[in-house]
This record gives structure tokens, sequence and C-alpha cells, in this order.
């Protein structure tokens, strides 16, 4: 079986928060309501949009509406990539992993749309063989039929995949299929987040000798 390595995006292929904090302060700026530090947002990040913007209105006292949501959506969509970069090693790991034969994937919460939007723009969009966003099926991470449905839809299966994440999320998700998973230090999750994982990874590049350790 060929060998597929699947990533989570925010916080582990990229680092999004400086687009993510801008859109929701400029939606925060928008009610009246005060914005938030780059840190603060980072912690909101994980469970899809609609949570970050949820959570970024209960902090402020606020009940968020569908509008806001909506409003969010369109902004940061046309502006996810102007701030937001791949983590440091990311292009050359990805061709280390496509020179070695794997294939590769994305499986993150964020929506479909913006997640290839932003993967085109920072020119990592060729290296994945699909794209599983948070609104691409009827369930998402942690629950595993959205790992599942990601891996299918990069021709892979799961007995030869490895989920790379910050988030519980992702461990939990590669947990449910029996995978293995690696902890991506680097990103927005708390260090406790690595316990669920196989093993953990402190820079992107050691992604590929531990993936290849894990699937040996």
């Amino acid at each position: 079986m060929q060998p597929l390595m699947v990533f989570d995006l925010d916080g582990t292929l990229v680092d999004s928060v400086p687009d993510l904090a801008a859109a929701v302060n400029r939606l925060m700026a928008g009610r009246g309501l005060a914005p938030f530090a780059r840190p603060e947002v980072a912690r909101m990040v994980g469970d899809g949009a609609r949570a970050l913007v949820e959570r970024a209105f209960a902090a402020r006292g606020a009940v968020v509406d569908d509008r806001a949501l909506a409003a969010f959506l369109v902004d940061y969509s046309a502006n996810a990539a102007h701030e937001t970069q791949p983590y440091p090693g990311v292009h050359e790991t990805l061709r280390r992993f496509a020179a070695a034969g794997w294939r590769m994937a994305v499986c993150t919460n964020k929506p479909e749309a913006p997640a290839r939007t932003l993967l085109a723009a920072l020119d990592l969009a060729p290296f994945f063989a699909a794209v599983g966003g948070g609104d691409s099926f009827p369930m998402r991470k942690p629950d595993p039929g959205h790992l599942r449905a990601t891996i299918a839809a990069a021709g892979g299966l799961p007995a030869a995949a490895v989920m790379a994440g910050d988030h519980h999320n992702d461990m939990l998700a590669a947990e449910g299929l029996g995978m293995p998973s690696v902890f991506a230090a680097w990103g927005y999750g708390p260090p406790e987040t690595g316990v669920h994982a196989s093993a953990t990874a402190m820079l992107f590049p050691e992604l590929f000798d531990l993936a290849v350790r894990l699937k040996g």
C-alpha cells in the first residue's frame, strides 16, 4: 500500500493566526467590541470557523448570530493569505515525502474553500491529493469519519496513513481509526496534547523521519 501522510492545516502546515486574528478583529470592530491579541486568537483555533467566531463573541460577553459568521467567512476567505506563511521547512519536507513515494492530504476543520485558497496562494496545493475541509463531509474532526473520508478522497487507506496535527482533534481522529499520529509541537495546541500522539515533532522537518518510523 502506498503510504499516505495527512496534515492538519492551521498550526501544522501554516501559521494562519495573523490573518485569522485580523479578520476576527475586523468583525469585533464592526460590532463595537474590543479586539484580541494574536495569542488569544491562537487559543480559539482548531474547531472550525463557527467555533472561532462563537468563542470570540463569548469572550466579549456577546451572542453570535449567523450574520456574524457569514461576514467573517466572506472577509477571511478574501484575506486569508496576507500574512499567513508555511512553517519553516514545509516545502522542503513535502518534497521529501513526495520523492519517497508518499501521497499527501490535508484534513482541516477550516472550511474547504478558504483552505484551498490558502494552499494555492502559498504554492502548497500541488502536493496534496485531497483536501478535507470542515464542511466537506457530514462530520469533522475529532470524528474519525472526517479523517476516513479525507483518506478515501486521497485514494489511500487508514492502515497506510499517518496523521500530523497540533490539536487534540487530530490525535483523537487518528486514534479513532487506529492510526499513528504525530503532535506538531510548534503549533497552537497545548503541550499536553502530545500525550495522545504516537510521537512528537518539535520542528516540521522532523515529520518525515517520524512518519517513516511509524509506518516501518
